[in-house]
């Protein structure tokens, strides 16, 4: 679906987008030769996207030579009118990679990437079978050197269930401290003793 060219009338200059400033403003290089700030009016903010080098229509200001509005973002299409309609510069550098209309989605078919890869998984998968003699064994030892360790960390923990089984068999109940502070002491945050 084409839109009718919006031509510019008095009071308004073709420009291309410099740079984003933020805020809903851009900088806009106005082929009338000169640099300007423009607002991006209500009606196209977060429903038209602009970007660097796209083409617009800009809104002068009377009182204000230096500022301006958006009014209109110009498609890579319809730039290329205006261009060869010579009614922009021919040396404007059009936004070109910007090829689809608002609203179209593109979808790219890699059917042929897919089958490479998957061949690529399928000698990954073959190759991975020999290797899987050689894992078994290191495996093994793997499996016997963590049991050596586990024997060793029990022993260690032997010596602190003997703590434990003293302070209950002398009275000093072992239980988990639930307080904010843990065993610390020392005063609250109100300078107070606990």
């Amino acid at each position: 679906m084409k839109r009718e060219l919006d031509l510019k009338e008095e009071g308004q200059e073709y420009g291309q987008v410099s740079k984003m400033l933020g805020n809903g403003r851009v900088q806009v290089f106005c082929f009338d030769g000169k640099q300007r700030v423009c607002h991006i009016r209500g009606k196209l903010r977060k429903k038209v996207w602009i970007n660097v080098g796209d083409i617009i229509l800009v809104g002068l200001r009377d009182y204000q030579d230096d500022k301006g509005d958006v009014i209109l973002k110009y498609t890579p299409d319809e730039a290329r009118r205006l261009k060869n309609e010579g009614l922009i510069p021919e040396n404007a550098k059009l936004n070109e990679n910007d090829e689809q209309d608002e609203g179209e989605v593109e979808f790219l078919d890699h059917v042929g990437e897919d089958a490479e890869s998957g061949d690529e998984a399928a000698s990954d998968k073959s190759s991975s079978d020999s290797d899987s003699d050689k894992s078994d064994e290191e495996s093994e030892k793997e499996e016997e050197s963590e049991e050596e360790s586990e024997e060793e960390s029990d022993e260690d923990s032997d010596d602190s269930d003997n703590v434990r089984e003293e302070d209950l068999a002398a009275g000093r109940g072992f239980k988990e401290d639930t307080r904010r502070g843990g065993n610390r002491g020392g005063k609250n945050k109100y300078g107070k003793r606990r």
